[in-house]
């Protein structure tokens, strides 16, 4: 009699048991679920930025034609904003327009003189994720572009303008320069095909003489985080003064052996630097679970949850990675983050099971 009772003891340990795990299986596949499907949405909701490119002197928004292409192929909306060139500040002010009327993220991209312009028109904007300066000016408060150009030697553009004066509507008189369309393509455009580089000779727009004296009053890039293209065949804007300029900002910098005139001549180029700006600084709510999809205390967690962490100095090993099923609670988890190589961090919220990925922005 006690034997049997004793086998009916076991049989039914063994029966709850296995209720139990079918149990905490059917809790765990929902909680997955969960976190998947909340990831999903989140990215769905979250839009791509949108491009905003101003151009420079001597040029016009066509000069952004390959580059919108490459980039609405990739999925980001793009707006090529009219620069009046008349200077920084009133420039800046109609770009300002442009970005208060996009709503939602923007990363800002500015050619030549348009990087005197983007780096005033977006300081203490909050929607502007990012900056990219190709073949630009990196102005700092106090500085104009022909100062700029003229602090390292290299730029031939003096001996191949062709300024044009006119009275201004209060009587003063004013300066526009050109290109003199016979020495443009040697100029501005070395490597790009003649009958397009012809084009864009006819084409270009003029910039004021004081735009390029104009001193400026903000610099949006100490604030932005912000990319630079250094053209090294640069005829306008010498590599040595990019160079500097980007170092300065602290700008991600990418070096090519291009013109001044990089946008039409390696627009492939130009899109990749710009689309990573904007994937670095997609929001982070791309990657965070919602907060139902947690795991309360006590309950374990899920692999493949995303978690907020910090850094944490502390030894990793192999086994932090294990995905123990439900090991007891402890203070803190460590979860790898897969960018960071095998750097620890710390889960902002502890006392978990398993162990979770990190999300990043």
């Amino acid at each position: 009699m006690a034997t049997t009772n004793g086998r009916k003891r076991v049989l039914a340990g063994v029966c709850a048991a296995v209720t139990a795990g079918l149990a905490v299986g059917a809790v765990v596949l929902s909680g997955t679920a969960s976190a998947k499907g909340a990831q999903a949405d989140a990215t769905a909701r979250t839009p791509k930025p949108t491009i905003v490119l101003e151009h420079g002197a001597f040029a016009d928004g066509s000069s952004w034609n390959g580059v919108i292409s490459d980039l609405r192929e990739q999925g980001y909306p793009v707006v090529a904003a009219a620069n009046p060139l008349r200077g920084p500040a009133s420039d800046a002010a109609s770009l300002r327009t442009v970005l208060d009327h996009i709503k939602g993220p923007k990363v800002v991209v500015g050619h030549s003189y348009g990087g005197n312009v983007i780096s005033e028109a977006a300081a203490g904007d909050p929607e502007v994720k990012a900056l990219v300066y190709v073949a630009a000016f990196l102005p700092a408060p106090g500085e104009s572009a022909l100062e700029l150009t003229n602090k390292y030697p290299g730029s031939t553009l003096p001996g191949a303008l062709d300024p044009v004066s006119y009275r201004q509507g209060d009587g003063t008189t004013a300066t526009d320069l050109y290109i003199r369309q016979d020495k443009f393509r040697h100029q501005f455009a070395a490597d790009v095909p003649a009958d397009q580089a012809a084009d864009m000779a006819a084409a270009q727009r003029p910039v004021a003489q004081a735009a390029l004296e104009e001193k400026a009053t903000t610099a949006a890039w100490k604030t932005i985080p912000s990319w630079a293209i250094v053209t090294t065949e640069d005829l306008n804007i010498p590599a040595a003064a990019q160079r500097f300029m980007a170092q300065r900002a602290h700008a991600r910098t990418t070096e090519v052996a291009a013109s001044h005139s990089v946008a039409v001549s390696r627009p492939d180029l130009v899109a990749r630097v710009i689309e990573q700006a904007a994937r670095r600084h997609r929001p982070l709510t791309r990657r965070a679970v919602s907060g139902s999809a947690r795991p309360k205390p006590g309950q374990g967690g899920l692999k493949g949850t995303f978690l907020r962490c910090h850094e944490r100095k502390v030894p990793f090993s192999a086994s932090d990675e294990s995905n123990v099923p439900f090991s007891p609670p402890r203070p803190t988890r460590l979860c790898r983050d897969p960018a960071a190589g095998s750097r620890p961090r710390q889960c902002s919220w502890g006392r978990r099971g398993r162990r979770g990925r990190v999300g990043r922005p």
